[in-house]
């Protein structure tokens, strides 16, 4: 990582799109408190985390930086996540649940109230049924079963949509009254105001008693996905792994870098960065006392 780099794009990057995170600054990087980040295809390839991935994630959590995880996966599937990874909180279904690391465990706190929740899932069921009618080849996500808050069509994971059927999907769903979102393998449909974003805010708020919005420099976001666009927006130093530019004709938002290497690979290049400018500051601290 280049200290003080930060001048115009560079290696091809066109102007709007990216630099690479290896131009980050050191002094940007010194001060990060927190990393957050998306899961499938940037920690993982074919649903599992990559060895680089789980590396960084120990790292990061031994050097005193915590990660928060926020996917549009659902709950069910992030409890075992959860549980094996080094995570202080995990938010799944873009921002309907999560999952608070709480001492040895964990608990289960949602965006909405159970009354809410339950005329919700009437509507989501309903809505679900109309894309499975109305789109040939639509499919449910094999992981629905474990959804509580949202709905959740594969596109890219078991089956295969073309662009026509996930534009189609996203807007059967938008005349439902959801929200939708693509991420790199589901079409995800919810009701409600929480999203990504939402959930970043929340957990600052939760986990820590402040607010993100002071401190939002701070922090990290790593990504991978159209469905980050609205977090890509928000954060300074947010982060695009490689894989990132194969939605090159779906972004309107692009991050701010983009590392070198696809997926767990990229995310540990962000780790690496943040763990070495965190620990060549503590002594050049010591020696300013």
């Amino acid at each position: 990582m280049a200290a003080g780099a930060a001048g115009a794009p560079t290696d091809g990057v066109v102007a709007g799109r990216p630099r690479p995170w290896s131009v980050f600054p050191t002094a940007q990087a010194a001060p990060v408190i927190g990393v957050m980040t998306d899961i499938d295809d940037t920690l993982t390839r074919d649903g599992a985390i990559e060895t680089a991935a789980l590396d960084a994630l120990a790292r990061l959590a031994a050097a005193g930086v915590p990660v928060i995880a926020i996917t549009g996966r659902p709950l069910g599937w992030s409890v075992e996540r959860a549980c094996t990874w080094p995570l202080a909180a995990v938010v799944a279904e873009n921002g309907g649940v999560a999952l608070i690391r709480d001492g040895g465990g964990w608990h289960t706190e949602y965006a909405q109230d159970e009354a809410t929740r339950g005329a919700n899932a009437l509507r989501l069921r309903a809505a679900a049924d109309r894309v499975l009618r109305e789109v040939a080849g639509a499919t449910l996500a094999r992981d629905s079963a474990g959804r509580v808050t949202d709905i959740a069509v594969d596109h890219a994971e078991f089956a295969q949509l073309e662009a026509a059927a996930i534009a189609r999907v996203v807007a059967l769903m938008r005349a439902e009254g959801l929200n939708a979102s693509v991420s790199s393998i589901h079409v995800n449909g919810w009701i409600g105001d929480h999203d990504k974003a939402s959930a970043a805010h929340w957990m600052v708020r939760r986990l820590y008693g402040r607010e993100l919005a002071p401190e939002i420099g701070r922090w990290v976001y790593v990504g991978d996905s159209t469905n980050d666009q609205a977090l890509f927006a928000a954060f300074p130093a947010s982060v695009g792994v490689a894989n990132l530019r194969r939605f090159a004709a779906q972004l309107q938002t692009w991050p701010a870098y983009i590392t070198a290497g696809e997926r767990g690979v990229g995310f540990a290049e962000v780790a690496r960065s943040v763990i070495a400018a965190r620990s060549a500051a503590r002594p050049a601290a010591r020696g300013a006392t």
